[in-house]
């Protein structure tokens, strides 16, 4: 009897653990941050001393996909998954575009003038976190306007 007890009482744990896993994984979806002003280095494992991957650039956005402790793992554009330092990571936010040809434009409208086109893997501000079909975004010469969401990486993917 007490090894059933014994037994139930760890599969409960298991249980509670995996539902508090799983709620903060939940509480971080969709949170998109950006590199700082300086680069980070992403690594295989959550800590200096794991593999080195890859530099991430200044300004590039990120998908945090799980916190442990001072380190996060991050999902970049291209769907790869790293370790980074959460201090190297920066509440402004970025896109990316991922259409082969994104158009900016005035209003978010598509019967709106086009203020700008872009290309893809070019770097957009995020102006306006607030997701939705049209996102808010800023180019590096000054030109601001709006895109459809659905041609960018760094925002919650909407519904249609």
């Amino acid at each position: 009897m007490g090894f059933i007890r014994k037994h139930a009482l760890s599969h409960k744990r298991f249980l509670i653990g995996s539902i508090l896993l799983l709620a903060s994984v939940a509480a971080n979806a969709f949170d998109f941050k950006s590199v700082g002003p300086r680069p980070v280095i992403l690594y295989d494992a959550p800590s200096a001393k794991g593999g080195k991957l890859f530099v991430a650039p200044s300004g590039m956005p990120v998908e945090i996909v799980l916190s442990y402790g001072d380190w996060v793992k991050v999902r970049d554009a291209s769907g790869d998954m790293a370790w980074t330092e959460l201090r190297g990571l920066s509440a402004k936010r970025n896109v990316i575009v991922k259409a082969a040809s994104a158009k900016v434009r005035a209003t978010p409208d598509d019967a709106a003038p086009v203020v700008m086109t872009t290309d893809k893997n070019v770097l957009l501000e995020l102006v306006d976190p607030e997701a939705g079909p049209w996102v808010r975004v800023r180019h590096r010469d000054g030109i601001s306007g709006y895109v459809r969401s659905s041609e960018v990486w760094g925002v919650p993917a909407t519904q249609p």
